[in-house]
């Protein structure tokens, strides 16, 4: 009964070990087609922006001008946005906590802090006026130590198709140029 029960588990093991393999091939084809699959609702052809500029100023002297308001106001009247939107009626209001709102551009871009990490990050839900209620996109600024400088590392996602070479160009001449002009120096990307 022993040599018995041993072939049958023999042969239970190889059977189990046999479909396991098969069913694992069918795993590593599935993901490919399932991605495939216009029915799951992923897309793979939305927008992002990622841009990376350095400026000689400390981290702690970006992440302080992004995120105070009347520092940030010198900026937005150096941008280029001063001269298609009145900027000046509303100036920039920016709360200093995570969850905190922010309103600038005289009320053309409003949104959330969704993290602030002083010195080093900004994570923002970021909403632009002419977007329908309720589309906000995100925001990421990351400071990192470049020498005597800061590497700012921007990424934005999340915004309605169509927008991207508007708000690329946008981020340039609205806040990397006229940031660095209050800060005494030059763009460099």
């Amino acid at each position: 009964m022993d040599a018995l029960r041993r072939v049958a588990t023999t042969h239970n093991r190889r059977e189990w070990i046999k479909r396991a393999t098969l069913a694992a091939g069918v795993l590593a084809v599935r993901p490919a087609a399932a991605s495939a699959d216009s029915d799951s609702g992923l897309s793979h052809s939305a927008e992002a922006i990622h841009q990376e500029v350095s400026f000689s100023s400390s981290p702690k002297r970006i992440y302080e001008t992004l995120t105070n308001a009347d520092q940030f106001q010198k900026v937005i009247l150096l941008s280029t946005a001063k001269t298609q939107i009145d900027v000046t009626t509303k100036p920039a209001q920016i709360s200093r906590e995570p969850g905190g709102t922010f309103v600038i551009f005289g009320g053309y871009i409003s949104g959330r802090h969704i993290e602030l990490v002083p010195n080093e990050r900004i994570v923002q839900a970021w909403h632009e006026k002419t977007w329908e209620s309720g589309d906000y996109s995100i925001a990421r600024f990351e400071l990192h130590e470049a020498g005597t400088g800061t590497k700012l590392i921007f990424d934005h996602t999340g915004f309605p198709a169509g927008a991207g070479d508007h708000l690329s160009i946008g981020w340039k001449i609205n806040y990397w140029e006229p940031l660095a002009k209050f800060l005494g120096e030059r763009v460099r990307s």
